[in-house]
């Protein structure tokens, strides 16, 4: 597999990207990595590592998309930036998939340019693979759309299912819809309609409404919601989570009988924050067009690059996106 990266997307690029896909190749998670981006200044940064040469490929792109900058703008006025190449590399069948760290927006737009929806999608969406107490969850969508209608929450709601099924490998995956409670009758207009669409939907296994409170428990499998409160669901989980383990360096840090017991529960806390680390699951993925991007985090790490190559390796090899591609056509007949 080969894997093109927008070496030059995260908030600390390209130190990151390339410390990560040397880590990538040594770890011998996929054949190639094609770092994308100004080629002098990834030669300088590959020059300090020692790695297998030929498995590492850079590509000179001198642009840059930057954080502030317009997302769909950028595109078209950048086609030479690290992120519209990388995503190029991928559509010409030069790579498998692409990652990159750098402005979702932008992110979300090149790819749309350059892939293009697949066929009788309405509209692409992200979706990420979140843990919980049991098994992970997909929940989509969390920034592709702030504004959705009843048949786009349907659709998500369909390759939501299809990516637990061919990435998580869950037979007929529960289905749920976010909301304010479990009742039928709660929610707003929009939600109450995708409620009786779903329960309408015969290839969908739809088990009904999902509370915040529920979200971590693992009681379903692909949860589905608007981009608006996805991300704003998913920021406050990532803070909460935070938060909690600042509290307990804060209070573990006061006495010696903390400390104490700190070390006795050691095994624990490194279980809960490998866990709960976003680094462990490297990025989201971009669907429901023709081609496979991976969104990381801006503020990723040397291992959250790794790892999200990690995750683009397998999300290909599934062959979400022919299968996909292959579903919504037959649903269009």
């Amino acid at each position: 597999m080969r894997i093109a990266v927008d070496a030059f997307g995260s908030d600390n690029a390209p130190y990151p990207e390339v410390e990560g896909a040397i880590q990538a190749i040594k770890e011998d998670l996929c054949q190639q990595v094609i770092l994308v981006g100004d080629e002098d200044i990834l030669k300088t940064e590959l020059s300090k590592y020692i790695y297998p040469a030929d498995r590492i490929l850079v590509v000179n792109a001198p642009d840059r998309i930057g954080m502030e900058d317009s997302a769909s703008s950028s595109v078209r006025s950048k086609p030479n930036s690290s992120m519209v190449r990388a995503i190029d590399i991928h559509h010409k069948g030069e790579a498998d998939a692409v990652v990159s760290a750098g402005n979702t927006g932008a992110v979300m737009a090149a790819s749309l340019f350059v892939y293009g929806r697949i066929k009788n999608v309405m509209r692409p969406a992200i979706a990420m693979s979140f843990p919980t107490q049991k098994n992970p969850e997909i929940i989509l969508d969390i920034g592709a759309n702030v504004d959705s209608t009843s048949e786009h929450l349907l659709q998500f709601a369909r390759l939501g299912s299809l990516y637990a099924e061919f990435l998580l490998k869950e037979k007929n995956p529960r289905v749920s819809l976010l909301n304010i409670g479990e009742e039928s009758a709660k929610g707003n207009q929009l939600v109450k309609e995708v409620y009786q669409m779903l329960t309408d939907a015969k290839d969908i296994n739809f088990i009904g409404n999902i509370e915040g409170k529920d979200v971590l428990k693992g009681i379903t499998d692909v949860i589905v919601c608007d981009g608006f409160v996805g991300n704003v669901m998913l920021k406050t989980i990532e803070g909460a989570a935070i938060s909690i383990f600042e509290l307990l360096k804060e209070q573990i840090n006061k006495d010696w009988i903390a400390k104490l017991g700190a070390m006795l529960s050691y095994p624990v806390f490194s279980y809960m924050k490998k866990k709960l680390d976003h680094t462990e699951y490297g990025g989201a993925m971009l669907i429901g067009l023709n081609g496979l991007t991976i969104i990381s985090h801006g503020r990723s790490n040397a291992k959250a690059m790794k790892n999200a190559i990690k995750f683009a390796v397998r999300s290909a090899q599934s062959g979400f996106v022919a299968h996909a591609q292959k579903y919504f056509e037959q649903a269009g007949a």
